[in-house]
């Protein structure tokens, strides 16, 4: 019985850490900026203080957060590790870099799903529109929906069963995540659209249409950093 709490005990502590980064990044807090302390924290989650404990302790562990000796815990990075393949989170202008990365997504993307719609079999188009249907539903339900999108663009690179492709994914999946945090989910609906959009053509198997409809999610995406980046800028 012991090791069945142990083990709920564990899956509470994932849960909440990833409420909390969620939390983290819908505020938003910037870096440098404190968290709660533990108390409100199980306030505002509905759990215990060693619940609230063990989930920053992963966040830690993770480069989101860092606690400073009676001072508090801080947000240090908005990306965690595991989801920075590439490495890019010490880049300070995160706008900069976000553009980079969707200008690089313009170029290798609308060519994947191109090739998605050519190659994909009927097991992976249940398994893309199975992620298609799960992203529309947590945006619709606001829930936290960044793993999903993230592997709805790995299964897209994986339907084109092109072995160098598939290397490419950590190149997609850290600008799915850089997309997200910079923008702070501003293009849910557009989103809902596109991915809608790849994934029909994709299970009729027409490439021109899969290749514009990418084409299309990457635009929107593009249009929206430089957007938020001509702002910033003016600001200064």
């Amino acid at each position: 019985m012991k090791s069945l709490s142990n083990i709920k005990s564990k899956l509470l502590a994932e849960q909440i850490e990833e409420e909390i980064f969620q939390y983290i990044i819908d505020t938003p807090f910037g870096v440098g900026d404190k968290l709660p302390n533990e108390f409100e924290l199980g306030e505002r989650f509905g759990v215990g203080r060693s619940t609230i404990r063990e989930a920053v302790k992963q966040l830690i562990s993770k480069g989101v957060l860092e606690v400073r000796r009676g001072s508090g815990t801080y947000v240090v990075n908005t990306m965690p590790a595991d989801l920075d393949p590439l490495g890019l989170q010490g880049l300070a202008d995160k706008m900069t870099l976000a553009l980079d990365l969707v200008e690089v997504r313009l170029l290798l993307e609308p060519g994947m799903a191109e090739m998605a719609a050519l190659n994909a079999t009927e097991e992976d188009i249940e398994k893309l529109t199975g992620l298609c249907d799960t992203v529309e539903r947590k945006i619709r339900e606001g829930e936290d929906y960044i793993r999903d999108d993230i592997a709805f663009h790995t299964c897209v690179a994986e339907c084109s069963k092109n072995k160098v492709v598939e290397q490419l994914i950590p190149v997609i999946d850290t600008a799915v995540l850089m997309f997200v945090n910079v923008t702070h989910k501003m293009l849910r609906e557009e989103s809902i659209d596109t991915h809608r959009a790849v994934t029909d053509a994709i299970a009729e198997h027409d490439p021109i249409g899969a290749k514009t409809a990418m084409m299309m999610h990457m635009t929107y995406n593009r249009n929206m950093i430089r957007k938020l980046q001509k702002e910033s800028q003016q600001k200064k």
